[in-house]
């Protein structure tokens, strides 16, 4: 049996969004210009979650958005933490013509390492919103304040290589940053042998995977664990394609990925344990702006999780505990009362349908069990 020393605690989350209305509010906001139908600037969103749920003091210090998730950080000392940056981090390049575009300031990007955060995952469908140029300044933005990201790059080489973060022992933990059409990746987003973008997979198939697993492979060196981060699916619906569970469960068998994360849906949705391996097919929202939007309010997309998973040596889930959260005036908070219950239910329901369970565990978290 491993032991304690021996664990690897892991923390993931979903979309981080720190764009328009959020940069709106940091120290260093960029130009509130936006492009969008119906809002033409970014101070719009500060105005809508002030309607709803009271005055932010702007600006606020790079903490802030943070709030409660700080304490938890605290307490459960994860040695990785891994996000989906759903936004450029520039102030250049020009709006791609799809209708919502995301920036944030490269000189609010301390907002995303006052968290701590190890890997940005940046194969999505928001990092080439302000096209190649903007991507550029992306990547150069992370790189110089020493983070790690995955997924997109300026070329193919580079978006398809994992970030690759050293852990005790020689041992390394590799992510690998993918994306599917469905969740919104144009099909010229795709890096190329000459040109920077993401790394987009055409579909789910098993032709899909064979590239994949092969690279990760040969990446992989004996005490190597992998992380494969899917961009994937629709903003909205819990129901989860089959497409998605054959292809996460490939991963697993053919490309020895140890633990699938999931993310692109606005909301949870239901957690696998395969053959003893983590599959989290939706991570939902941490963090946005979206605070004040009306619509698809079942699917509460203002509550959300936080992440903990332990696996051992071998890439095994030894544990995952899950922290509810909910977004008040752009600020990561704890659920409570009926907002913790709705979690809880939804949750449960959804994790019934893949063989877990959902118990109360310590320190105000669910714990799955499978």
């Amino acid at each position: 049996m491993a032991v304690v020393t021996d664990t690897l605690k892991l923390f993931l989350a979903g979309d981080v969004m720190t764009a328009r209305g959020i940069d709106s509010v940091l120290p260093h906001p960029g130009d509130p210009r936006l492009y969008e139908a119906y809002v033409k600037n970014a101070g719009v969103y500060v105005q809508l979650a002030e309607r709803l749920n009271g005055s932010i003091p702007h600006p606020v210090d790079f903490t802030y958005v943070w709030g409660d998730a700080l304490d938890e950080f605290g307490l459960r000392q994860p040695q990785v933490r891994i996000i989906n940056l759903e936004t450029a981090v520039s102030r250049h390049g020009r709006p791609e013509q799809k209708g919502i575009n995301y920036r944030m300031s490269p000189e609010n990007f301390p907002a995303i390492s006052a968290a701590g955060i190890d890997c940005c995952v940046l194969a999505n469908n928001h990092v080439l919103d302000w096209g190649t140029a903007g991507l550029a300044e992306t990547l150069d933005t992370l790189s110089s304040n020493g983070m790690c990201s995955a997924g997109a790059g300026h070329d193919r080489q580079s978006a398809e290589a994992p970030a690759v973060l050293p852990q005790p022992g020689g041992r390394r933990l590799l992510v690998y940053g993918l994306g599917t059409p469905d969740s919104g990746i144009p099909p010229d987003w795709v890096a190329t042998d000459r040109h920077a973008g993401v790394a987009r997979l055409e579909d789910l198939s098993r032709q899909s995977l064979r590239p994949v697993a092969k690279r990760i492979l040969e990446g992989k060196s004996p005490g190597d664990l992998v992380v494969a981060s899917i961009h994937w699916g629709g903003n909205w619906g819990f129901d989860i394609p089959q497409e998605q569970v054959r292809f996460a469960h490939a991963l697993i068998d053919k490309a020895g990925v140890d633990l699938v994360h999931g993310h692109s849906s606005h909301h949870i949705k239901g957690i696998e344990v395969y053959r003893e391996h983590l599959i989290l097919y939706g991570c939902g929202d941490l963090l946005n702006d979206y605070e004040g939007i009306e619509g698809h309010t079942a699917f509460r997309g203002d509550l959300g999780l936080m992440y903990f998973a332990a696996l051992d040596p071998s890439g095994r889930l030894q544990s995952l505990d899950l922290i509810p959260t909910r977004l008040r005036r752009f600020r990561i908070c704890r659920a409570e009362g009926d907002d913790r219950q709705w979690l809880h239910d939804t949750l449960s329901r959804e994790c019934a349908r893949l063989g877990c369970s959902i118990q109360l565990g310590a320190d105000n978290a669910f714990a799955l069990r499978w």
